[in-house]
């Protein structure tokens, strides 16, 4: 019955919900080619096979903090304690924490390869920043094998089940930030220093500048991937690519819009669709704020700035070659056409300051997670590009 209502509830919103109007933003500089218009709700179809259930227990109603949906069926979330899994569009929840998996904390860090692959790794408070505990499964959550790291605080990104890159945190001091690279060929189960700019390691590089604060680190393979942050300085791009397995680190050379002036540019998202096709997007804080757009098509050798800069910063999700989805905290931006136009999507929910983080499939159908004053958390889907929200666990 939860199934069939929710199913006649979505297709009578799709049914009422008008279409947006393509709108060209009014951004600087004013170059926008005409909008397109908004993709259409794609409607459930009734006789789509159920996927099996997970053999884990179903949490009813989690208070999500981060979610990453694989596509428009499968993906993971954490709440501040649980790892979970769902099969079926976010309707449904099941635990699949490792066994022994308590807290996370504010430093734990997840990255999810597919329905299958998932590395979980959690700091030890009593020892930061040279050791910590990673969890990995092969299984969807069912299984999960330990290793104790020596490293903490970790962004972690993965090619694939064997091969994967860590940007540990070593602290944090005025101006500065000390970090170390790792590389792994072995799923995780063993670490190789690739870097450090730890000054107090005798093998330190400053490659990477111990200023700045480093905040992604995207590799394309196993010897090439950029470093990006920001320095709070004003016009200085904080990025640096290594094609040599992690080793050297050269800053990359952006061309910057016109207007610039004395923003302060932090490096937001970077990702790659392919083997030469990817996006960057900047942060632009000065009297405005704003976020630019560049596009690769030679594996990061040379980025070209789109013509467009949208207003406001907000959260970025990079989903193809021709698919970007933005927003800036009241407005969603969609482009289908690889960042050259954008249609502007009014929202039927006010998310405001509220707005936690979002996870899109494709610029049709995307989740938003939404925390209020009291910190309770709730999960809002759209089937239409962003127009139209309805919560999943209210």
């Amino acid at each position: 019955m939860k199934r069939a209502f929710f199913l006649f509830l979505l297709l009578m919103l799709t049914a009422c919900s008008a279409q947006p109007t393509s709108v060209a933003p009014a951004v600087e500089p004013a170059v926008v080619t005409p909008a397109i218009d908004t993709p259409t709700a794609v409607p459930l179809i009734p006789d789509t096979p159920v996927p099996a259930e997970i053999d884990a227990p179903i949490i009813e109603s989690p208070s999500i903090v981060f979610i990453d949906m694989l596509d428009e069926v499968y993906g993971w979330a954490l709440t501040e304690n649980l790892v979970i899994r769902t099969n079926d569009g976010g309707l449904t929840w099941y635990n699949v924490t490792p066994p022994g998996l308590v807290d996370m904390g504010i430093e734990g860090r997840a990255t999810f390869l597919d329905v299958n692959h998932a590395w979980v790794q959690v700091p030890d408070p009593n020892n930061n920043p040279n050791s910590g505990s990673l969890y990995r499964t092969k299984d969807g959550g069912i299984n999960w094998t330990f290793t104790s790291t020596q490293f903490s605080g970790a962004h972690m990104a993965f090619l694939d089940e064997n091969n994967g890159w860590v940007m540990a945190d070593l602290g944090v001091a005025t101006g500065s930030h000390a970090v170390a690279i790792y590389q792994t060929a072995d799923g995780s189960a063993s670490w190789s220093l690739a870097f450090t700019n730890d000054p107090n390691q005798s093998s330190s590089s400053e490659t990477i500048p111990l200023g700045g604060l480093k905040t992604i680190l995207v590799p394309l393979d196993m010897k090439t991937a950029w470093v990006g942050g920001v320095t709070y300085a004003p016009s200085i791009v904080y990025l640096y690519r290594t094609d040599d397995a992690g080793r050297t680190w050269t800053p990359v050379d952006l061309v910057l819009p016109a207007d610039v002036g004395m923003s302060e540019i932090t490096v937001d998202t970077l990702k790659f669709v392919s083997a030469t096709d990817g996006f960057l997007s900047l942060r632009l804080a000065g009297e405005t704020y704003r976020t630019a757009f560049y596009v690769t098509h030679d594996a990061g050798k040379t980025w070209t700035l789109m013509s467009t800069i949208l207003p406001g910063t907000g959260t970025t999700e990079i989903l193809s070659a021709e698919e970007i989805v933005f927003y800036n905290g009241q407005q969603f931006y969609v482009t289908r056409d690889a960042a050259q136009t954008w249609t502007v999507v009014e929202p039927n929910v006010v998310f405001g300051d509220f707005f936690a983080a979002m996870s899109f499939a494709n610029a049709s159908t995307g989740w938003v997670i939404m925390s209020d004053l009291s910190s309770q958390r709730t999960l809002y889907k759209t089937t239409d590009g962003g127009r139209t929200w309805f919560a999943l666990n209210p």
